[in-house]
């Protein structure tokens, strides 16, 4: 290895956070410091509204350590993520948010597990100590789903928060899809990964950017972009319904003939037609999700338009 290759290179996505990154930097660069002189710290403004962009220039201006790209509007953490792993020349490269939500003090732990060579990654598993309930609920049913429909080992609080070597890294690039999802990448491509607990840390400054919506949405992109078997389970319901208006039909013959009950065509005819319908609806629904992606990837648009680098 070169004496100036970077040795640790530190990827930060960043969404309207002037107030965090000050003391994140502050926090981070007290770290790495003792670790290794080689290291870089790559900041990826995705479109931020706020002053963001002015604090990365004065940061990086006053400090060879600190680099950072600005997009030309907002593309999503996924694309930040995929432009800092594409910038970092790190032969370690560590993952984590700018609101210190992921300790950079775990970062000397995370390398020495890594350093003897037997793991490719290390993964830090959050508790979810003090999250609401409802949503740590929802949390585990999607991790239990996805592992379910896409075939992966998807582990509840494993996110994104985690150190890589070169090779871990150039695996994720090497997948070039546009719809992106981290959390089904990372399990997908293999090698072999420890994990690492740490206590749920809150944020230091501002609010969430994710509401339940959004991660909701996010996650429905994940299994659609992870698994086809969604389009099974509309070709399931085909088959279970048209069973299932048979059985209802039967009923009703039997009803009439041995108890004597009226056949209310109308109740009848309103009902099957209703139940079909949703069940169209759900299929077409389904078929959409995937031709929508479809679309996406056929367009080959760049996962992300850089403003300013430095």
């Amino acid at each position: 290895m070169s004496e100036n290759k970077t040795y640790l290179s530190l990827v930060v996505p960043c969404l309207n956070e002037e107030t965090s990154i000050p003391l994140f930097y502050n926090e981070a660069v007290k770290i790495c410091t003792p670790i290794n002189e080689r290291f870089e710290i790559i900041f990826v403004d995705d479109g931020s509204r706020d002053n963001t962009l002015n604090v990365l220039r004065q940061l990086a201006n006053q400090d060879k350590h600190i680099h950072y790209i600005s997009f030309s509007r907002n593309f999503g953490k996924e694309a930040a993520m995929l432009a800092g792993l594409q910038a970092a020349h790190g032969e370690y490269v560590v993952m984590l948010d700018a609101d210190l939500q992921h300790p950079p003090s775990l970062i000397p732990l995370m390398l020495e597990q890594i350093t003897g060579g037997e793991y490719d990654c290390i993964a830090a598993k959050r508790t979810r100590k003090g999250d609401p309930p409802l949503r740590s609920f929802f949390a585990r049913c999607f991790y239990r789903v996805l592992s379910i429909l896409a075939g992966i080992e998807a582990t509840d609080g494993i996110g994104d928060f985690r150190l890589m070597t070169g090779a871990y890294v150039e695996a994720i690039l090497r997948l070039e899809e546009r719809n992106r999802f981290s959390k089904g990448i990372y399990p997908w491509i293999g090698f072999k990964t420890k994990t690492i607990e740490y206590e749920n840390v809150p944020r230091i400054a501002d609010a969430t950017k994710w509401s339940f919506f959004k991660l909701f949405s996010y996650s429905w992109d994940g299994i659609i972009a992870f698994s086809t078997k969604l389009l099974s389970f509309a070709s399931l319901t085909g088959i279970i319904s048209f069973f299932l208006a048979v059985f209802l039909f039967i009923l009703f013959i039997i009803r009439k003939i041995f108890f004597g009950v009226p056949f209310d065509k109308l109740t009848g005819v309103i009902c099957l037609i209703v139940f079909f319908g949703g069940i169209i609806l759900l299929s077409i629904g389904i078929l959409g999700q995937y031709i929508a992606k479809m679309y996406t990837e056929i367009k080959r648009r760049p996962h992300f338009i850089v403003k300013e680098a430095q």
